[in-house]
């Protein structure tokens, strides 16, 4: 054995040990590696860092700047709360749940899909009395099933796809040959068997759970979709955590809402409910705080956050009213309600008195935390995260570009790249994503670790590594192409279990080409097997990322993603080896 090829290989096997034993963090493990074998001239230094020039890199990268735009104008999380309505049991729920988080995923990054929907079925769930604990998993799988269906589903198969020689690049829609059937069979299994498999972790309703609930009042806007439907059609009637007291009709007070009720211009509905339902109240297009401060703030809606601050007994309005305080021109921000010792509020908002101890919900810009943290007027000044109000005016162009994105893709005006390119720059220019979100949507670790795994997959080639592998597998399996196709499925699987998806396809795909090349077959088949093997990761927590975002909400341990994820695995398994050499044939005429 060269000694090139026993150092890769041992690198490899301390980038397994240090992701799995370790947990240490994919990105730097990858990065480490990689030093490792460029200053031992394992792999040249142009050939080492290419990866960070790599289309499908790239492409990633400006695609979290069109799910931003998506996400800050809210073009999905009122959609998603429709869509899930009321279930009649918990299985009904996990596919209310599954179906659109499918199919979001299909054209959006898995983990922005997965970030988007917990806290709506968090608060969903709880509504219905239902443990988390049947959802968030199923949540997660829905979203690795879909990424399986297109080119965008998933970065893995962007950057993977940028591997392949020009004349074997997937289409938008190619790969859904093996990721549609593998996501219907997927979302049947675990629709039907979760609910036994996935034991109740975390109980739908806990006694001692006493919230601190603010009253809120929000004003129908008279060009509002809303004006003219009942309070059922409008989503309003059962919020996640929140609840209609009451309506305010020009003077006229509506104690007890009938679902019935059909709303009017300017009615001002009055609000019961947690601060994170307060927020997911100001993502309803439609509808907006009753209080006319708000629109008087210094700077646009689109650059505030709602803020929560404890008034300290050292307040100098303390019984005086939020109006003649003019709370608005001293801070530069809007109460928008108050919390007082669990007491529901019934004054205007301008009218109640300010206590010691009255927690504040503001809307305001963020620097109000900077130059209130040490004040002697509040208490505990904190932000609450996601809480921008979303620019509802601009969803409609949000999901204009998306879906203009996907069909020029689809009929091969641009490439993948160059549309990501062209509808980042429009979420930019038509203001549906600014400049400092952008910036900070992007995951720069996912990043890295696609950079230095690409590397990675140099120094396996020039080394020699994926031939020696390749060719101790074919001692073992013959010149059986099937056979080889279902072990290089199995390995990909196995590694993205425990050292994350983007490492093992990148670690697994020199060894398939090397097997394709030693076979005298076609590469195609092999590369389909590594794409879905690495995104189809059901087993552990740690494979996937979204599989590790709901881990610690949804109560979970590593047993439970074993025991529903493996049985997932080997059916995924399954149908792409059947399926793939049908489609993509190992000896192409």
């Amino acid at each position: 054995m060269d000694w090139k090829i026993a150092l890769t290989l041992s690198i490899l096997g301390l980038v397994i040990i240090g992701i799995t034993a370790l947990r240490a963090a994919p990105d730097l493990v990858l990065l480490g590696a990689l030093t490792i074998l460029l200053i031992c001239d394992v792999v040249p230094q142009d050939r080492a860092f290419s990866g960070f020039s790599n289309a499908g890199l790239i492409t990633v990268a400006v695609l979290f700047v069109v799910a931003d735009g998506l996400t800050q104008t809210g073009s999905l999380a009122f959609a998603g709360q429709q869509l899930l309505g009321r279930p009649a049991s918990v299985r009904m729920a996990q596919t209310r749940v599954m179906i659109p988080s499918a199919l979001l995923s299909a054209f959006l990054n898995n983990t922005p899909v997965v970030a988007l929907m917990m806290p709506l079925i968090a608060d969903w769930a709880r509504k219905h009395r239902m443990s988390v604990s049947h959802l968030l998993l199923p949540l997660s799988y829905a979203a690795i099933l879909g990424g399986m269906c297109t080119l965008v589903g998933t970065s893995t198969t962007l950057v993977v796809n940028n591997v392949l020689p020009p004349e074997h690049r997937l289409s938008m829609f190619e790969i859904a040959w093996v990721g549609v059937p593998a996501m219907i069979c997927g979302m049947i299994y675990t629709i039907a068997f979760a609910r036994w498999l996935l034991p109740e972790r975390k109980p739908a309703f806990t006694p001692l759970d006493d919230p601190r609930e603010y009253t809120v009042e929000m004003l129908i806007d008279p060009d509002s979709a809303l004006v003219g439907r009942s309070i059922e059609e409008a989503g309003l009637r059962h919020l996640p955590g929140m609840y209609l007291a009451e309506i305010d009709r020009q003077g006229h007070v509506m104690a007890a809402v009938a679902p019935s009720t059909v709303l009017e211009a300017n009615d001002q509905l009055v609000f019961v409910g947690i601060v994170e339902s307060v927020v997911d109240l100001q993502r309803i297009p439609g509808l907006k705080p009753a209080t006319n401060q708000v629109f008087k703030l210094d700077s646009a809606r689109s650059e505030r956050c709602l803020v929560e601050a404890v008034v300290s007994s050292s307040c100098p309005y303390l019984r005086m009213t939020i109006r003649d305080a003019r709370f608005r021109t001293n801070y530069n921000a809007a109460v928008i309600a108050v919390a007082r010792d669990g007491v529901r509020l019934r004054n205007k908002i301008g009218d109640i008195e300010i206590c010691a101890g009255d927690t504040l919900l503001m809307e305001c810009h963020p620097s109000f935390i900077d130059q209130q943290r040490n004040s002697r007027h509040f208490f505990l000044v904190s932000r609450i995260e996601g809480s921008t109000p979303p620019r509802h005016e601009r969803a409609w162009i949000a999901r204009s570009i998306l879906v203009a994105m996907v069909m020029v893709v689809t009929l091969g005006w641009l490439t993948m790249l160059q549309a990501a390119l062209l509808a980042a720059a429009l979420m930019l220019l038509t203001r549906c994503s600014r400049g400092s979100t952008a910036r900070r949507s992007i995951d720069w670790s996912v990043l890295l670790a696609m950079g230095a795994g690409l590397g990675i997959y140099e120094a396996m080639k020039v080394s020699g590594t994926a031939g020696y592998i390749a060719s101790g597998l074919i001692k073992i399996v013959g010149q059986r192409e099937t056979l080889m196709l279902a072990v290089i499925y199995g390995l990909t699987m196995l590694l993205t279990n425990l050292i994350t998806a983007k490492a093992a396809a990148l670690l697994a795909l020199p060894i398939a080409f090397a097997a394709a090349d030693s076979l005298h077959a076609d590469q195609m088949p092999f590369a389909i097997a590594v794409i879905i093997a690495a995104a189809a990761s059901f087993a552990t927590p740690v494979g996937y990322q979204t599989n590790l975002m709901v881990y610690g909400p949804g109560g979970y341990r590593s047993s439970d993603y074993l025991r529903i994820g493996g049985p997932l695995s080997l059916i995924i398994w399954l149908l792409t080896v059947l399926i793939t050499p049908y489609v993509w044939s190992f000896h192409p005429p």
